[in-house]
């Protein structure tokens, strides 16, 4: 078999005669108990992580379906405040079973609709 510049065995050759291979870039770390928005499949059986039928979006992680009662907590707190501070999304995050992204998404989204409802009130 010859050894052509895309055959297994040239490759192979190349890696080992040459400079190391490339190293992937890793993920930093998150800290303990911020999931950082990757949840396990096991996790992805509780309340508010279930995934909406469909496809279309991006590969990654399924788009988050929030129950009534997680949505009536995230209206009220955004209701008393538009940003949500360091301390009330950890708060919300443990009371709600989501993770601290999850909230920060949740409160950048609705700051968006709301800032188009004002809108097209005017």
């Amino acid at each position: 078999m010859e050894k052509g510049p895309f055959s297994v065995e040239w490759l192979a050759q190349s890696s080992r005669g040459r400079a190391q291979p490339i190293a992937t870039a890793r993920r930093p770390r998150s800290p303990p108990g911020d999931s950082g928005g990757q949840e396990s499949p096991a996790d992805l059986g509780d309340p508010g992580h279930e995934a909406e039928a469909g496809g279309g979006a991006a590969p990654g992680r399924p788009r988050t379906k929030f129950s009534a009662a997680q949505l009536q907590e995230l209206e009220r707190s955004f209701r008393e405040q538009r940003y949500i501070g360091t301390s009330e999304k950890r708060r919300l995050a443990a009371v709600l079973n989501l993770s601290q992204s999850q909230i920060k998404t949740w409160f950048q989204n609705r700051r968006m609709k709301f800032k188009r409802q004002t809108q097209d009130a005017r």
